[in-house]
């Protein structure tokens, strides 16, 4: 039976999708923009997915990907915006729409109960995930939470996890579970780290990379059968 569960937020707790084209919809109009298709959203989304690739590869910096994916998507469709004010709204504006995926809070709860002690992991800006955290109210039933901006360092890095593990230092990895969509980010940083990995495969994807996968599922309440290894 595990003893830890160290949850990502985006897209495995929380539907960042919506949040995400909520949040920019609205600060179109907040700025003059015109009107965000949803083409345009995709199109945003493909670039932001990019430049959160090269970072987890370490080859950008956090505050370049903040900045730049808006200065790509604003020269793509000529609009004319400051990007770093927007990013600075957008971070708030991403705390706005909380949409949980099915069986979240329930299967949390359950695990509570349980005595299983939950952990948020996020790359996530600090601003952004605080006002999830909070407003979702993940806040008052995990037990901690890791956020890049505060470790200054991304999954899927060991450095990362350092402070993560110093802190659980009274568990072994081999009670612990890592629970993301990411296979670069989570299922990679669990990989890299020694911990299993649970892929939350929830758009039924194919891995075509050398990430080693534990655990895959399709609903989030499948993790309690994993914990608890019925």
């Amino acid at each position: 039976m595990y003893k830890v569960v160290l949850w990502d937020v985006d897209r495995t707790l929380l539907d960042f999708d919506a949040a995400q084209g909520a949040a920019i919809k609205t600060l179109f109009k907040e700025f003059n923009l015109g009107e965000c298709s949803d083409e345009m959203l995709e199109d945003y989304d493909h670039i932001n997915h990019k430049y959160w690739g090269m970072l987890e590869r370490k080859e950008i910096t956090k505050p370049e990907v903040l900045l730049n994916r808006f200065v790509e998507f604003f020269n793509k469709y000529n609009l004319h915006a400051d990007p770093a004010v927007f990013n600075k709204r957008y971070q708030n504006a991403l705390g706005d729409t909380i949409v949980f995926y099915p069986n979240v809070l329930e299967t949390l709860n359950h695990l509570k109960d349980k005595g299983i002690k939950q952990y948020a992991i996020t790359n996530g800006t600090k601003a952004a995930q605080d006002k999830k955290l909070s407003r979702s109210g993940l806040i008052n039933i995990l037990d901690g939470v890791y956020i890049s901006d505060v470790i200054k360092h991304e999954k899927p890095s060991l450095e990362f996890f350092e402070p993560v593990l110093n802190d659980l230092k009274d568990y072994s990895k081999e009670e612990m579970l890592i629970v993301g969509d990411s296979l670069s980010s989570d299922i990679k940083g669990a990989n890299n780290v020694g911990i299993k990995g649970v892929w939350f495969n929830f758009k039924s994807q194919t891995n075509n990379s050398d990430v080693v996968i534990d655990y895959e599922i399709k609903d989030i309440k499948e993790v309690i059968d994993i914990v608890e290894g019925n």
